[in-house]
């Protein structure tokens, strides 16, 4: 394996200035949001789209301390970044602007923005070598950003596929091991990249609906059932015990907990974080979001107008639709569901759209907004991961009446998380 980041200095950011009451960095993890939502597919675009933001939201935001930034690279950035000279450049307006970097988001590897996105979010898979190569130096990049007082940092990323992307069980079950296979790659250089500079990251695997890991029965069942049983074989050719491949395992691949994709799929945050905390799986990150939620026990044909608005062409927009005789349909985008709809037959849809937080009402819809109350709740009770990223990227499509000022928003949406935290 290519050691890409041994020219890359390392952060030398200290121990946080304490002092302030609006800070990012909570009693109950860091705080952050994704910058996924600032366009730009290479470096130069996205760093100037970071420095023409971020100085004024940390201002309102955590004016005295430390801000954490939850970094959004594309493939094309990533490469652009492991230029020297654009590293350090990046480091010292870190340096300079008191920010700091602990998570990083690397789902999306190509274009986000200005584009048709849909399914091709996913695309290069985990079955490819694209993917994997993507992934490790996202690694080696964090590993370089972490400031010196930290020591675990993690990366979200796809849930293996997109699932209709394979004609069969027999073909879908063998992207699954290919799959998984190319993710202990990964955990082989975050092995090294540990021995090598101290630091502890995890690959946070990020379920969300008609990808392959579409919910949290499906994350453990891969976890316990294929990830654990192919490490065991794999660390055993490298004389591991088994059980510390486990703990291999269980250090360095985790769960992205996004709420609004397990709002969209009708769970109950408290007994999936039973279930994880049971078996051992810890969540890397907590992606603070929120799903569009229709109610159509009541002035259904309006809601079926309201939510048509939402119908947009870039984005997936996966649909859950509660039955009335309890059962559930799935549509793999909005635009399905309105053509599906038959009045009487739903009470409730969940939709992927990220809304933002800050609103529980949308007009006539709904959101799942209640979803990130009792997963915070839960957190401060009794802490499950150490970070906190907001992530609402859908702002440029969203009907015009709910948009306000991309940098108000993204304030509006950490204050009223700090609020909830408090």
């Amino acid at each position: 394996m290519v050691r890409f980041f041994e020219n890359l200095p390392s952060n030398n950011i200290t121990n946080p200035r304490k002092g302030s009451s609006e800070t990012m960095q909570t009693p109950f993890g860091h705080l952050t949001y994704c910058s996924n939502i600032h366009t730009g597919e290479d470096w130069q675009h996205h760093f100037a789209v970071l420095q023409e933001n971020i100085p004024n939201i940390k201002a309102k935001v955590s004016p005295d301390a430390p801000m954490g930034i939850g970094l959004r690279l594309a493939n094309l950035a990533s490469i652009d970044l492991f230029d020297p000279k654009n590293f350090e450049l990046f480091q010292n307006w870190l340096t300079e602007k008191d920010c700091y970097v602990f998570t990083m988001n690397g789902f999306p590897y190509g274009g986000f923005h200005d584009v048709v996105v849909k399914d091709q979010v996913h695309a290069p898979d985990w079955t490819s070598d694209e993917r994997v190569a993507y992934t490790i130096r996202m690694f080696q990049l964090l590993s370089r950003l972490l400031p010196n007082h930290l020591t675990e940092g993690g990366i979200s990323t796809s849930p293996l596929s997109y699932r209709f992307w394979w004609k069969d069980e027999t073909a879908l079950t063998e992207a699954i091991q290919t799959a998984t296979q190319n993710m202990l790659t990964v955990v082989d250089e975050l092995l090294l990249i540990a021995q090598d500079t101290g630091k502890i990251l995890h690959l946070d695997i990020e379920p969300e609906p008609d990808g392959i890991l579409e919910n949290s029965a499906e994350f453990l069942d891969w976890y316990q059932n294929t990830l654990i049983p192919m490490a065991i074989e794999h660390f055993a050719q490298k004389s591991i015990s088994e059980e510390k491949a486990i703990e291999i395992i269980h250090t360095h691949i985790q769960l992205c907990y996004d709420i609004c994709h397990f709002g969209v799929s009708y769970e109950e945050p408290q007994p999936a974080i039973d279930k994880l905390n049971e078996l051992g799986i810890k969540v890397g990150k907590i992606q603070i979001s929120s799903a569009i939620k229709v109610d159509f026990t009541s002035d259904a044909q309006a809601k079926l107008q309201a939510i048509a608005q939402y119908d947009e062409p870039t984005y997936l927009h996966q649909v859950v639709a509660l039955r009335s005789d309890g059962k559930y349909d799935k549509f793999p985008d909005l635009k399905q569901a309105i053509d599906g709809f038959e009045e009487g037959k739903y009470t409730q849809w969940r939709v992927h759209f990220h809304v933002p937080l800050f609103l529980d009402t949308y007009g006539l819809l709904d959101s799942t907004q209640s979803e990130i109350i009792k997963t915070l709740a839960i957190q401060k009770a009794q802490p499950f991961t150490n970070h906190l990223e907001i992530e609402t990227y859908t702002w440029g499509v969203l009907p015009s009446e709910v948009q306000v000022p991309l940098n108000e928003s993204i304030i509006r949406e950490i204050a009223w998380v700090q609020s909830i935290l408090k």
